[in-house]
């Protein structure tokens, strides 16, 4: 049984989360975290982090940057394992975040789909082959019309992933409106899309002589970034200080 506190319980990540929970007999959310108690939960919830004095092997935090330097140090004092969902850090947020895995295990990623994770290997082996083919590499994302940054940080991760595959020799380019030009052939093109409600889509496109090659990801719903944080907090119990990501999860299965 792992034993998991939710910080940002009452945010629909938390919410999904504890229903997650709720169906999976090898977990349970013992204490919630979040700036309101509402009631709804059969834990209890403190509004305080530094209040917080459940017994657990985990937290996993989905909330908000502003909450994230309390969420590192509480877990760096109780020597608390941290799955890292919260985006949109500040570099000196990220360098603490560094600096908190020398204490605890710390679990962080950019998206934390099992799917998602499991494109990262695949992505990496179809650019070895096919970039030095002469297959030209553009990403395209998409997602709902109230998320504020672009390009998503999935879009980001997953170029990276290529970019590493082949010694980061890729530049990215974001915008191509400004510069009357042919393409690149090291680059990598990455587009967003924000539109309605569509929770999260990524296509990474292969383009080579008279061939295409589509690779596709598309979430239906949250849960599934849910489920993956779930199984990261079951992955991360237990384990010594350190910083962990989803591969590591995706490989153990």
């Amino acid at each position: 049984m792992t034993r998991i506190i939710m910080h940002g319980c009452n945010g629909k990540m938390g919410k999904i989360i504890s229903e997650i929970c709720n169906e999976d007999p090898d977990t349970a959310i013992v204490a919630g975290v979040d700036m309101k108690d509402t009631g709804e939960h059969a834990y209890p919830v403190f509004t305080d982090i530094t209040k917080c004095d459940t017994d657990a092997d985990v937290m996993i935090d989905f909330s908000n940057a502003a909450a994230v330097d309390l969420v590192l140090d509480y877990c760096v004092k109780k020597k608390l394992p941290l799955v890292l969902c919260t985006t949109g850090l500040s570099e000196e947020q990220l360098e603490k975040v560094k600096q908190a895995a020398a204490s605890t295990a710390i679990l962080k990623s950019a998206n934390m789909s099992l799917g998602i994770n499991t494109l990262f290997e695949i992505l990496q082996k179809a650019a070895k082959v096919l970039a030095p083919a002469g297959f030209d590499i553009e990403i395209v994302e998409k997602h709902h019309n109230q998320k504020l940054d672009a390009p998503s940080g999935t879009a980001l991760a997953l170029a990276d992933a290529m970019n590493e595959a082949m010694n980061d020799a890729y530049e990215y380019k974001y915008d191509r409106s400004k510069e009357r030009k042919k393409r690149e052939k090291s680059e990598i093109g990455i587009s967003a899309v924000r539109g309605g409600t569509i929770v999260g889509e990524h296509e990474v496109i292969f383009a080579g002589k008279d061939e295409v090659i589509e690779i596709k990801h598309t979430s239906y719903s949250r849960s599934v970034f849910g489920k993956g944080a779930v199984e990261a907090a079951k992955f991360l119990k237990g384990k010594e200080a350190g910083m962990y990501d989803m591969q590591k999860v995706v490989s153990m299965r």
